[in-house]
């Protein structure tokens, strides 16, 4: 793996994402690198590089941050490091392949996609993933029961849409540690 690209890569994100608080953050980018590189080591066939750019540029064309088509943020970054079109192309596949609401009930078609996609869903579970919520939802002005309503509508069905073992086994600790904020919630609410 090339890890001056990764440099830039990491720089041009944290530039990218520095007036977010509202968890599409270059922290939660870097919490998705991180889970990509832990997951493809153990996929055979994986393109490490591919996986790791598509990880570290998954929201940088997000439609709930930005207003660009095609990939535009990632293919500046992209091109303006000398990556090839073909594998700028490739890279922006894994990336289109993330989102969980422009991809409901698709399974991804290539090994990268499948690991990305289970790195970005593993940090919306677990107490990142509670967090990320609450930041998400108080950014938006949404009551916290409205992001409660998120973990049902999204947070709970993510364990079992796991690409890759790995993330199957990463998964199920955050889930339970979802199902038990719920239950503490529900108990402290008098919700049922």
């Amino acid at each position: 793996m090339d890890d001056r690209i990764i440099e830039r890569a990491i720089n041009y994100i944290t530039e990218l994402f520095s007036e977010n608080a509202g968890g599409h953050d270059a922290d939660h980018t870097l919490r998705v690198y991180r889970n990509t590189l832990r997951i493809a080591e153990n996929e055979p066939g994986c393109d490490v590089q591919t996986a790791a750019l598509a990880a570290l540029l998954h929201d940088a064309d997000d439609h709930k941050l930005f207003t660009t088509e095609n990939n535009a943020n990632a293919r500046a970054f992209l091109s303006k490091n000398q990556v090839p079109p073909e594998t700028a192309d490739r890279i922006c596949a894994v990336i289109n392949a993330v989102s969980f609401s422009q991809n409901r009930g698709r399974k991804p078609e290539t090994v990268e996609a499948g690991v990305v996609q289970d790195a970005d869903r593993l940090d919306a579970m677990g107490a990142v993933g509670i967090a990320r919520t609450f930041a998400y939802g108080g950014e938006q002005g949404r009551p916290m029961h409205e992001s409660v309503q998120h973990f049902y509508d999204k947070l709970l069905l993510l364990k079992d849409l796991m690409n890759t073992e790995t993330g199957k086994q990463m998964a199920e600790s955050r889930n339970a540690f979802l199902e038990a904020f719920l239950q503490e919630y529900r108990e402290e609410t008098d919700r049922e």
